[in-house]
């Protein structure tokens, strides 16, 4: 019998695999998952990518200040918003409140979402995602954060779930690099 952990990554997956990405899942996971299916395909990886590995006869790269001060491309609010909200129906749709299953869920959920987000390739912006999911029963939840920000280029978006016994809340916050 499979555990908690197991599960939520396997929905995950499935979920992730849906929408043709599968980069938050280690390489066995795919394996595990894609066994059925396979026909003929072989991964491998290079020693030389791996970190640790230097190579001495390349001369690091040098990168030249660009000197941007504001971004090109607005950060999606809306697409970002439809990400959370598709991730956690499809994840948190069915299920009861379970304290292993949703620690484990938090973290899967918390990475489908970032890795979504991610495959948006907004450029300069960094993703942070925050995912709180509790029992839903007669209490209140107050969700705090701080950081550096830049009210003109830096912004967030959230989305709030409810079920039978579960709700959830998750923030992603986009913050601009200069």
């Amino acid at each position: 019998m499979s555990s908690d952990h197991d599960k939520a990554r396997d929905k995950a997956a499935r979920l992730l695999k849906k929408q043709g990405s599968m980069s938050s899942l280690s390489s066995s996971d795919v394996a595990r998952h894609d066994r059925s299916h396979k026909v003929g395909s072989v991964s491998s990886v290079s020693f030389m990518d791996e970190p640790g590995h230097e190579d001495p006869y390349h001369a690091p790269v040098k990168y030249e200040n660009t000197y941007q001060l504001e971004p090109a491309k607005r950060f999606p609010y809306a697409s970002v918003r439809n990400i959370i909200k598709e991730s956690m129906e499809n994840l948190l749709s069915e299920e009861q409140y379970r304290p292993e299953f949703c620690r484990d869920m938090t973290k899967t959920l918390s990475e489908t979402i970032k890795a979504r987000v991610k495959s948006l390739m907004i450029p300069r912006y960094k993703i942070i995602c925050l995912v709180q999911i509790g029992e839903l029963k007669a209490q209140g939840m107050r969700v705090g954060s701080r950081c550096l920000w830049d009210e003109a280029h830096d912004t967030f978006s959230s989305h709030e779930f409810r079920n039978k016994s579960i709700y959830a809340v998750a923030s992603v916050y986009g913050v601009y690099y200069e």
